[in-house]
């Protein structure tokens, strides 16, 4: 039962974030500052994380193909189906629950626990509105950091096979254009979409709704790193299952 009204609670408050908008000129600066701390704040990790996980991808391609008659241009034609199709959308997102989700969490469940909440709704201001609308907003910009991690992984993999010497610059290119799918493109982008909308809700639910003190806070942003990510991989496989199956 407390499963099921969290998950009421939980599309309760999803309602309530489009209820009693905040003036737009707040709303606006409130956009601005979130897009800069999730999404700016956020862009090293996923550059670095990105070039190297391309890296390994494309360098374990190379060491199980060790039969002659398959052709080395599968190196960059592995790396570039594995980094669209998966390591940039679903394992940036899950990343990207741990640095932004327990950001969200904390900032939110220490507002709560300081009664900056209750002076919001004091003020007749609708908090839940004025806290993760402009969250959910500015993660509609995950996208780019998706298209940012697919090309740095695809160059860590070209970077890690030419100069480890597993494959030549004209196999890996040419791996990367063969049968190459846009609709595989625009999948991870409507991937990314839906990660991002868990991303700004399901965080703010367990900040917004913490209960107890500062150290309730701490135990609030693993709950919500935990239940994003288990989130994030059932959504992963029913998107998959109908844009792909």
């Amino acid at each position: 039962m407390n499963y099921l009204h969290a998950i009421g609670s939980y599309f309760l408050m999803i309602k309530n974030v489009f209820y009693k908008p905040t003036k737009w000129s707040i709303t606006r600066d409130l956009i601005f500052k979130e897009i800069e701390d999730l999404i700016y704040d956020s862009m090293g990790i996923v550059i670095f994380i990105s070039f190297f996980i391309g890296g390994v991808v494309a360098i374990q391609t190379a060491l199980n193909i060790d039969n002659p008659l398959i052709p080395r241009y599968l190196v960059g034609f592995a790396t570039r189906q594995s980094v669209i199709l998966e390591f940039a959308p679903t394992f940036t997102s899950i990343i990207m629950a741990g640095k932004m989700g327990s950001y969200i969490t904390s900032s939110i469940g220490t507002m709560r626990v300081t009664e900056q909440i209750d002076a919001l709704e004091v003020m007749g201001i609708n908090p839940i509105n004025y806290l993760v609308f402009p969250k959910l907003v500015a993660l509609m910009l995950f996208p780019f950091m998706v298209a940012t991690s697919m090309f740095l992984g695809i160059l860590g993999g070209w970077a890690a096979s030419v100069y480890g010497g597993y494959s030549t610059s004209a196999d890996f290119i040419q791996g990367i254009t063969s049968d190459f799918i846009p609709f595989h493109v625009t999948y991870a982008f409507i991937k990314s979409i839906v990660f991002a909308f868990i991303l700004a809700t399901i965080p703010s639910y367990h900040g917004y709704f913490m209960k107890g003190g500062a150290l309730e806070v701490g135990k609030s942003s693993t709950t919500a790193f935990v239940w994003t990510s288990i989130a994030i991989i059932l959504l992963n496989y029913l998107v998959t299952q109908l844009l792909l199956g």
